[in-house]
């Protein structure tokens, strides 16, 4: 079951959980595209892309313009920029099942010289639902207008976590996510 909602903030996505998976980072990018020419940048709303609250909007975006500053991207103030970037975010619903065996049981075994009834065990299980955010970062270069870097990212969250913690690992996510920017086509 799919589930989508952006009540819960996008900060949330990247949480830590305790038995979390690490954080999973795609790319992709048009290799025919000269990255060394883009110097500046400004977001766009995304068409079809479900709104965040202001709040958790800020938070991806200051995150994001931090990292990008780092790459030497500059953030346009006018109209036109080099590169239009936007986002979309999503957290996903899961059911993780975990089965635990004692290893103690009633049943055959074997025992000594004889037979008699021992070993086998009781498994027993638990069900349990985790929640998966992602967030796609698409980069359009203004002329011609199309796509030339995609990148995603998706995280199991923890959503009891702390502000501070989920900003610290909303930045990690980002730093890694970024970490392939701007891309280096192999010849």
């Amino acid at each position: 079951m799919r589930l989508q909602f952006f009540v819960v903030p996008v900060a949330l996505l990247l949480a830590t959980a305790g038995t979390a998976t690490a954080q999973d980072v795609r790319y992709n990018f048009d290799k025919q595209a000269n990255f060394g020419t883009f110097k500046t940048y400004k977001w766009v709303a995304l068409k079809g892309a479900a709104p965040l609250s202001d709040l958790v909007d800020r938070q991806v975006k200051s995150t994001v313009d931090a990292e990008l500053a780092k790459k030497g991207l500059a953030k346009s103030t006018t109209e036109t920029a080099d590169l239009y970037i936007g986002y979309q975010a999503a957290v996903d619903q899961e059911k993780q099942y975990t089965s635990y065996d004692t290893g103690w049981g009633y049943g055959p075994g074997w025992y000594g010289g004889g037979w008699y009834g021992g070993g086998g065990g009781i498994t027993t299980g638990q069900t349990s639902t985790i929640y998966v955010g992602q967030i796609a970062l698409d980069m359009y270069a203004s002329s011609p207008q199309q796509l030339v870097w995609r990148g995603v990212m998706s995280k199991t969250i923890d959503a009891k976590a702390k502000p501070e913690k989920q900003q610290k690992n909303l930045e990690k996510a980002v730093a890694k996510l970024l970490k392939n920017y701007p891309p280096v086509a192999k010849k």
